[in-house]
């Protein structure tokens, strides 16, 4: 006889682990299926930041949100979709905290990412998970995806944001340098029993807290478990194939399997053709599109961008590993550095949003030649913020530079010409940007000109946290490439994510969320977590309804 379950997941990262969380807790026999060795996707090496408007501790109104996604997603597809998300999402959350191990709580202070649309806030939106402690998963630790290395201290220790001041002020603050010592004290006793740091923050702790709360309701969670096709009875979906096994599920088949990133085909198709690199875990073929799309399901392909973007450098290290580095907000923003196209000009403000850093990049009058761009900085930025995967406070830059990751040069000239840049182009730039620097405006682009931008600055610096002059040799440089953070692209759902079919009907027993389910933000990127807000949001309505489902 076949095994047979009420529902199945597949695939184990935020939004098919909180499907599977909700319909263990309504009562119902769940099962799993992850195709790779480890749970927690994409979810597990990002920044863990959820936007869910109303769900955060604020003076936020469901109207206020309801104008800023008006102004940023400039599009009628999707709005039905996004005022369910704003409905659900407060519920869903509360759902979490009250029958899990999933803890969020509200980020102080973290801006909209356009700051001047109507309805944008600087507080209120954002949520993150709190600190976990692995040691409570037990042997479940191993199965955990690890964060990136380049994102860890010491070859296994997270460091939360708040203590990333105290790392850089370790030397100059007695408060600093005791906070660091005592972090750094109870990660050497952690490792004395465990593969990595076991104090958890960012993404891999809400991975882990969604991993532990499927141990504690006893949902079995296959690894290594490639799906094979779903299998349909009468027009509906009542299971899965897996090696040829018929899994049933009486009540819904929900696909998470994290979007199309590492689908050559489809990314052909829909993405331009200079984003060929990707930040997304190996996990995310497109098998739930392909799924969808063989049960009747049909693939948005997007109204704006069919994936969310960063810039990323990369390079292969002296075990043969690729690094590869999302750069997000921890240098562009900073003083005293431009990124510069193949003309040696800047072509942005360095300071915006990683969406929209690359939607510079990939412009058409951009085309050619920001691709790869260069970011470029002196000897005192390189020690103070870091570079892409040199951190701050670096010594021995030698395996960087001997991978041809990080470029060095005495003078900017010379980086100029060991870039295949014009050197009297470059030095123009340079100039400039150290003029405006000096007089704290940027007159070319109007770098930290906003709220937003000047949160990622240094506030140390005056009278503009985001500029400060290039001048200290020698120079360095690192080449970003655009890729994406994941696709927005995936199947057509209704607000209770059920697949829809070529006619706009759903199709019994098949739901979607995650990246597997057509973004409803349809390609824009408003603020930070507007994947993981609606991959939870919809993720908790699949399972809702497949609990109401008779």
């Amino acid at each position: 006889m076949a095994e047979r379950y009420d529902v199945v997941v597949v695939g184990a990262g935020a939004g098919g682990m909180t499907a599977a969380l909700v319909a263990a807790a309504e009562g119902l026999k769940v099962l799993v299926l992850e195709k790779t060795d480890f749970v927690g996707g994409t979810t597990a090496i990002s920044g863990g930041m959820v936007w869910a408007p109303m769900a955060a501790a604020g003076d936020d109104t469901a109207e206020a949100a309801a104008a800023y996604l008006d102004a940023t997603v400039p599009t009628e597809s999707g709005r039905d979709l996004r005022a369910a998300f704003l409905t659900k999402a407060p519920e869903a959350i509360a759902y979490l905290d009250s029958n899990s191990e999933v803890k969020l709580r509200p980020v102080p202070l973290y801006p909209d990412y356009y700051p001047e649309a109507p309805g944008s806030t600087m507080r209120g939106r954002v949520l993150e998970p709190e600190r976990f402690d692995a040691r409570a998963l037990g042997d479940g630790f191993k199965l955990l995806r690890s964060p990136l290395p380049e994102f860890m201290l010491f070859g296994g220790m997270m460091v939360a944001r708040p203590d990333l001041p105290h790392f850089r002020n370790v030397y100059r603050s007695a408060t600093s340098f005791l906070r660091v010592a005592r972090l750094t004290a109870a990660y050497l006793l952690q490792r004395l029993k465990h593969h990595r740091g076991t104090d958890l923050v960012l993404g891999n702790a809400l991975a882990g807290r969604l991993l532990k709360s499927l141990r504690d309701r006893g949902v079995p969670i296959r690894i290594g478990a490639a799906i094979d096709g779903l299998e349909t009875r009468d027009g509906r979906i009542i299971g899965v194939r897996v090696a040829g096994e018929l899994i049933e599920a009486d009540r819904a088949v929900i696909l998470s399997t994290g979007g199309f990133s590492h689908d050559g085909e489809r990314r052909a198709e829909l993405l331009p053709e200079q984003a060929t690199v990707t930040a997304v875990t190996e996990g995310a073929t497109g098998d739930g599109l392909r799924l969808g799309e063989t049960a009747g399901g049909t693939v948005h392909a997007g109204d704006i961008e069919a994936a969310f973007w960063t810039p990323v450098s990369w390079f292969t290290n002296a075990e043969g590993r690729q690094v590869k580095f999302p750069h997000t907000v921890t240098d562009r923003g900073k003083p005293g550095l431009i990124a510069v196209n193949r003309q040696g000009r800047r072509f942005t403000n360095e300071a915006v949003s990683y969406h929209e850093f690359v939607r510079a990049q990939l412009r058409a009058d951009n085309v050619g030649h920001a691709v790869p761009a260069h970011l470029i900085c002196d000897k005192n930025f390189l020690w103070k913020y870091g570079l892409g995967a040199v951190k701050p406070m670096t010594g021995n830059r030698k395996p960087y530079l001997d991978a041809g990751y990080l470029i060095e040069a005495p003078t900017l000239a010379g980086l100029a010409t060991k870039l295949g840049l014009d050197p009297a182009a470059l030095l123009e730039t340079v100039e400039r940007f150290n003029a405006d620097a000096r007089a704290g405006e940027d007159r070319e682009f109007g770098r930290g000109s906003n709220a937003y931008q000047r949160h990622f600055g240094d506030p140390a610096v005056s009278p503009n946290p985001c500029l400060a002059p290039i001048e200290t040799g020698p120079f360095y440089s690192v080449a970003v490439w655009p890729a994406d953070l994941g696709t927005a692209s995936g199947l057509n759902t209704d607000t209770r994510a059920r697949v829809l079919d070529a006619g706009g009907a759903p199709i019994p027993g098949l739901y979607a969320c995650g990246n597997d389910m057509a973004s409803i933000m349809r390609g824009a990127y408003p603020g930070p977590g507007i994947t993981l807000g609606p991959a939870l949001t919809f993720g908790y309505l699949a399972a809702m309804d497949a609990a109401a489902s008779p």
